[in-house]
């Protein structure tokens, strides 16, 4: 059976509670390429998002012909701006991001530049997709239902309430993983797992 990280991590990609809760993350490697400006609209966003694909896709088909076969993951982002509040305000040409699809332990920076290789070769693109390992540790999470705007209450509940009542703080960048596809998903179906490392 191809290795499925939705099943070996079940308490990151399939969480059950729509409320706050905090777990432990482990470390994890992703293909991870950086950016700016609104998800809606920014084509640099677009792009950014079909270079993971592609490399994603392009590694399966590798370790496939070794033996090494893997269900690609889910997209996933890191969301960050200069100002907290362009989150809730919506203030999205300004939000900064870093989109990420997870890949197995056992795949390195080998497979990623034999990646890169095929893709310069295939598609005459060189796409800054890398490698990044990803330690969150402690975690506050939550799935979210619902369209991607309307993240605002969950989120708000975190910050003002939340936190204060477990004595913590945030400790890094705010991660969501996207489970569903907003193409052929209605947005009030989507499923989406907030994720805020604190400490």
């Amino acid at each position: 059976m191809p290795y499925d990280v939705k099943k070996d991590l079940k308490q990151l990609y399939a969480p059950k509670n729509t409320d706050w809760a905090l777990l432990d993350v482990p470390e994890q490697q992703f293909l991870a390429i950086d950016g700016r400006g609104n998800p809606n609209t920014a084509e640099s966003y677009q792009k950014a998002v079909e270079a993971l694909y592609t490399f994603a896709y392009t590694i399966k088909m590798t370790a496939k012909r070794t033996g090494e076969d893997f269900v690609v993951a889910p997209l996933e982002g890191l969301w960050w701006a200069d100002d907290y509040t362009a989150f809730t305000v919506h203030a999205k040409d300004s939000w900064q991001w870093t989109m990420l699809i997870s890949l197995p332990g056992h795949l390195g920076e080998d497979a990623v530049e034999e990646a890169r290789e095929a893709v310069r070769r295939k598609k005459k693109i060189d796409p800054p997709v890398r490698l990044e390992k990803l330690h969150e540790g402690r975690c506050a999470q939550a799935l979210h239902i619902g369209s991607y705007d309307d993240e605002g209450p969950l989120l708000a509940r975190l910050h003002d309430e939340f936190l204060e009542q477990h004595g913590l703080e945030p400790t890094g960048l705010h991660h969501e993983v996207y489970l569903g596809d907003p193409r052929k998903t209605e947005p009030a179906k989507l499923k989406t797992v907030l994720r805020q490392p604190v400490g």
